[in-house]
This record gives C-alpha cells, structure tokens and sequence, in this order.
C-alpha cells in the first residue's frame, strides 16, 4: 500500500513539476528572443576563428543567422596588449580568449565575470583533463577554446641538421636568419628552457640571467615577430623560429619544406580559454556564444581553420577530423617536457617587463658590426622606435661630422687665445 502511495505522490510530482519546467525553458527562450537585434563585442587573437575562408564555416555569421545578435569581432597579437589595451579603458568587450596564465591575472583582478554554466550545456564536451586547471581551480571563469604547445620551427632546405635544442637560435651560422618572439612570457621562457628554469620562478636573479642569455642572442641578430612569422617562414626569407605548433600547420601547407621539433629542455603547454570580461553588456549573449563555440560541428570547423589542439572531445575523437590523432598536435602524454605559464606577482612582472625593454634595446658590443655596416635587421632604439641598419649608419656618420665641426671650433678658439696672449 505504500507502494502505491509512494507511486502515486511521484507521478503528482512530476506533473507538478513539468508546468514549471516547461514555464522556465519558454522564460528563458523569451529571454533568448529579446536579444535579436543586440551587439555582442568579442576580442580574440588574430586568425583564431573559423571565418569562412575556402568554404569553410563562417562561425560568426553563423552565431548572428542563429541567434539574430551582431558579432563585432577585433582582434589582437598577444596578451600582454590584449591587457594592455584592457586596463587602459575606452574599449568594451563582452567575450575575450586570454592564455591560461593571463586568465588567472585577470580573476586575480576582478576582470572576469563568473559564467553561468546552465546556458552552457556544451560544456559537457570538454573532459575532467581540462577543467578545475591551476589557473581557474573552480572553472568559475573560463572554457578552454584550444590547447597546444610551442616548438622549433626551421626550414629544411636551409638548416643543415635537424635542430633538437633551443641552442641553434644562438647559432652564429645563421646570423640574419632567425626569428625571435616578440613578447616576453615566450621569449624568456626559451632562455628559461635553456638555462633548467622553471618558468615561473619568483627570483630576480633568475630572470636577470635569462635576460642576459637574450642579450647574447642579439649576437646572431634575431627580428622579433609575432604573427609576421607566417610571411618570413612561408617565403623562406628566415630558417628559424619559435612557434606554435597549430600555426606550423598552416604555413606547412604553404612551404612543404618548413619542420617542426619539440627541442630537448622543455617547451611551453598552454590553453587558450574563452571568457566574459566584468561588466559585459550582453553577458547572457556571451554565454551563448562559449556555447555556440563548443557545438560539435562549430568546434570541428574552428580546430581544422585554427590547426591548434582541440579540448572538445566531440573533435578530437572525431576520426573524421582533419588531425585526427596527429602526433605534433596531440604528441603522446611525457613524450617530452613541458610547463604551464602561472601569473606572476607585479613585483616580477614589473621586472619581466624593464628587462625585456632592456634586451630589445641591447646592441652587443661584440660583433655589433654585423648590426650596423652589414644586413638589413632592426635595431631598437632607446626610445622603442625602429632603426634600421642604415638609420644607425647615416647616425654615426653625422655624429663624426659634429665632432670634426666641434674639434675645429675649438682650435679656432684656442689659436685666437694664443695669438691675443703674444
């Protein structure tokens, strides 16, 4: 008899309860409705979205067919001037996509607004490996967008062996020929690889030395490059450069004879996450956008445009994916050694950043010749302003005049004194 009762209070529940359920899914689809016609502002790297280049998904286009919200989409280099022009106000943006260690700065700074996961249904697709990560312990703020690693990227046909360390950057048989990152969490994380540093260390002494080994590879004269690399990598104009293995993909597919190693002392693992910066406007069309990103199909079209790993496991199982198992972009786990950026205290980010201006405007002192009568490299001025060879050349020339003027003004002055005192 209880049974029965039990049964019959349950199937009351239940026919209770669906009316409610049924009036919060049309409240929430009403919600959903009312935001056609709005604008969701996104901020992502360039590059970093499947747009519908060469028939492939315009994700954007398909958001805004989807849901009637207009996307309005920039795009910037790297995170340090993602923050930058964050923390300078005068722009708004709704969605951003920092790395993994930017993302803890910016919980760390009341950047980010908690995600509400219960308009994120999608996220299901993302596995326990890449969730609660040591820069979003909670997964409060983020969802991971891509995942992937930095390695050596050189041109075969013009590096005589293949390169299995970071030492080659330093090499002097190819002055003129390398490519360096231009921001400072990559860049030091080289030198740090070299030296066994551990990335995230929080010594002075430690980063100082790390500076020191960049300033040694002024030597061999490196260009500093962000997204430019494609262009000097592809055309064959520079045989070496750090990069990331996703971005080694797509220009392989335009010099067959560009390759890429993981090098010995270690490599840089990272995630790019999406999230929704404090204050967004239309922070429930934000969130339906991290969902939009992570639907099967959508994330499938970014991972095969983007090239970088995917962390939705509707694509990486996919045995339909373009790089399917692909042993550069999913390498097996230990293969080799790797670390995860971890924000930095503003003691040594304020460091980080004096001693990389300090390394982008050393001229060496040995073989700076190279720099100034030979190739046409950048140099840095200690204002931050580009100088090309010639500039210091046409410089040095000028500065020799004014001493030869100077040197006569002043035996003019002397003889005059001499003759006035005879």
């Amino acid at each position: 008899m209880k049974k029965i009762i039990c049964s019959v209070f349950s199937v009351i529940f239940v026919l209770c309860a669906f009316p409610a359920v049924n009036a919060g899914a049309q409240a929430r689809s009403t919600e959903i409705e009312a935001l056609r016609g709005t604008k969701l502002y996104v901020y992502n790297w360039g590059e970093y979205i499947s747009d519908g280049q060469d028939d492939t998904l315009d994700v954007n286009a398909a958001f805004t067919e989807k849901y009637g919200i207009q996307v309005i989409y920039d795009t910037y280099d790297n995170n340090e001037a993602m923050y930058s022009k964050l923390k300078s106000g005068g722009v708004s943006y709704d969605v951003v996509f920092p790395s993994d260690y930017m993302v803890e700065r910016m919980i760390a700074e009341d950047l980010l607004e908690e995600i509400d996961f219960s308009n994120i249904p999608n996220f299901s697709y993302i596995p326990e490996k890449y969730r609660n990560l040591s820069y979003d312990p909670e997964n409060k703020y983020s969802v991971p967008y891509t995942v992937s690693y930095v390695g050596l990227i050189y041109n075969s046909t013009m590096v005589d062996e293949i390169p299995d360390s970071w030492a080659i950057l330093w090499d002097e048989d190819y002055t003129n020929d390398i490519l360096m990152f231009n921001n400072p969490r990559d860049a030091f994380a080289i030198a740090q690889s070299l030296l066994g540093m551990d990335y995230n260390m929080e010594s002075d002494v430690a980063w100082r030395t790390a500076a020191t080994l960049l300033k040694e590879q002024k030597t061999v004269a490196p260009v500093y490059v962000n997204d430019e690399i494609f262009l000097k990598m592809e055309s064959g104009e520079a045989a070496l450069g750090p990069y990331y293995v996703g971005d080694f993909l797509t220009m392989k597919e335009n010099n067959d004879d560009l390759e890429f190693v993981y090098p010995k002392e270690g490599v840089n693992y990272f995630v790019d996450c999406a999230c929704i910066l404090k204050g967004a406007k239309n922070k429930l069309a934000a969130e339906l956008y991290l969902n939009f990103l992570n639907e099967p199909d959508v994330a499938l079209a970014n991972a095969e445009y983007i090239c970088y790993g995917s962390p939705n496991e509707a694509v990486y199982t996919n045995p339909d994916y373009e790089y399917f198992e692909d042993e550069l972009l999913y390498p097996e786990e230990g293969a080799f050694k790797t670390q995860i950026f971890s924000n930095l205290s503003k003691h040594t980010l304020d460091l980080m950043s004096t001693l990389w201006d300090d390394v982008k405007n050393y001229i060496p002192s040995n073989g700076s010749y190279k720099y100034v009568f030979f190739g046409d490299d950048t140099v840095v001025s200690s204002t931050g302003e580009d100088m090309t060879g010639d500039t210091v050349k046409y410089g040095i020339c000028i500065g020799v005049f004014l001493l030869i003027c100077a040197a006569y003004i002043i035996f003019r002055f002397v003889r005059k004194k001499y003759r006035e005192n005879i």
